[in-house]
């Protein structure tokens, strides 16, 4: 199936051969692979480690701490083309693309040197905890907090939804600590190790068919040294930031690789299924929406190579208008191209065998996280049009 960002005008040719290398890496495990290991309650360590080997995981991460120095279009291109195949790595989102990408650009010397090479060649993993039972959307009303004894930092709170903690050396948390000038709570980063004294983890039971488990997270006085804190105290906002809009970007690209795979599936299927004299592709009602769900993807496919764009060109205002854009478009695109793949098929789309029934799950996931549509909604009437807040 064509591809518009192949052309070499859109897309340089080392973007290319990034490409080709990276389906070539997925094509041998593919989505047999993918539900054997989720079947079995495994994780899919073996791509894992294939793609850490050949510089996929820490190709965003800065070259003098071991990564390919290139940024996160490249790391977008990386899960995508996973994805396309049918065996995505969720905790490439988190890992490299927002903790790699927060220590890097603000973590101190040591933190850079503790945790960016281990991220790069994948033998370390990080988690990456946010949302909370009670806030939601809303990061103003998180209520984990930070306070200072003597030379630690001591947490408290909970969070949810935390994917692959079980397998990740330590957790990001964003956490708040109080302003003594104000009195208002103000977010910070904390480095927190899995096995820290105080930090529990439950399971989440989803009904979503993935490797990675989601948990919820309680911090029971959590002492941490001095150091576990990232970046400056004072720059909380920003620092959080710099790691949202990967996260955005990379969620785009986890969509579209979804929505490529669904695609594919449902195009060979109409191509060779016949019914009457002609493949049912021939009738216009089942091939002109697999026409609109290709225009659909390669839309949200160039929004997300803009966001991409902006955020490696450092222009953090831009990217976030752009990566909130391509994660909604992405997202939009996959839970439709899912749905007509499914269609297409009819029972044999809800057949184990078609693997097409599980991404109607999955798909659903990217218009929730890491942020809903409505959010990012209201992000772009407010932010984009200038219209007045409801909230």
């Amino acid at each position: 199936m064509s591809n518009a960002l192949s052309n070499p005008v859109i897309e340089s040719e080392e973007h290319r051969a990034l490409r080709a290398a990276v389906a070539a890496l997925a094509k041998r495990y593919g989505r047999e692979y993918f539900a054997t290991v989720v079947a079995e309650g495994r994780h899919t360590d073996e791509l894992w480690q294939e793609a850490a080997k050949a510089g996929y995981l820490g190709v965003n991460l800065p070259e003098e701490y071991g990564g390919g120095g290139a940024g996160i279009t490249e790391l977008s291109l990386v899960l995508e083309e996973l994805g396309a195949a049918g065996c995505p790595l969720l905790m490439l989102v988190v890992s490299p693309a927002i903790c790699g990408t927060v220590i890097a650009r603000f973590g101190t010397e040591e933190q850079k040197r503790t945790w960016l090479p281990g991220l790069a060649d994948g033998s370390r993993k990080m988690a990456f905890g946010i949302t909370e039972p009670d806030a939601g959307s809303n990061s103003h009303r998180i209520t984990t907090t930070a306070r200072q004894d003597g030379g630690d930092w001591v947490l408290n709170g909970r969070k949810i939804f935390v994917s692959g903690v079980d397998i990740a050396d330590a957790t990001l948390i964003v956490g708040r600590t109080e302003d003594a000038r104000t009195g208002k709570l103000k977010p910070c980063l904390f480095i927190v190790p899995r096995e820290t004294p105080g930090f529990g983890r439950s399971p989440v039971p989803m009904e979503l068919a993935a490797p990675e488990k989601q948990f919820e997270l309680t911090l029971d006085d959590v002492r941490l040294p001095a150091d576990a804190l990232v970046g400056e105290e004072d720059a909380g906002l920003l620092q959080l930031f710099a790691g949202l809009n990967p996260e955005r970007i990379m969620t785009a690209a986890f969509a579209l690789g979804m929505g490529r795979y669904a695609l594919a599936r449902a195009v060979d299927y109409a191509r060779t299924r016949q019914v009457w004299k002609e493949p049912i592709g021939a009738h216009q009602a089942l091939a002109h929406p697999l026409a609109q769900c290709h225009i659909e993807l390669e839309l949200a496919a160039l929004m997300m190579r803009k966001a991409a764009l902006l955020y490696d060109a450092g222009d953090d205002m831009a990217a976030g208008e752009a990566a909130n854009m391509a994660k909604y478009a992405a997202a939009e695109a996959a839970v439709h191209t899912v749905d007509q793949a499914v269609h297409t098929l009819g029972g044999n789309g809800l057949t184990r065998e078609y693997g097409l029934a599980s991404l109607v799950t999955a798909a659903r996931v990217a218009r929730i996280a890491p942020v809903s549509r409505e959010m990012i909604l209201n992000f772009v009437s407010h932010q984009s049009l200038g219209l007045p807040k409801s909230y």
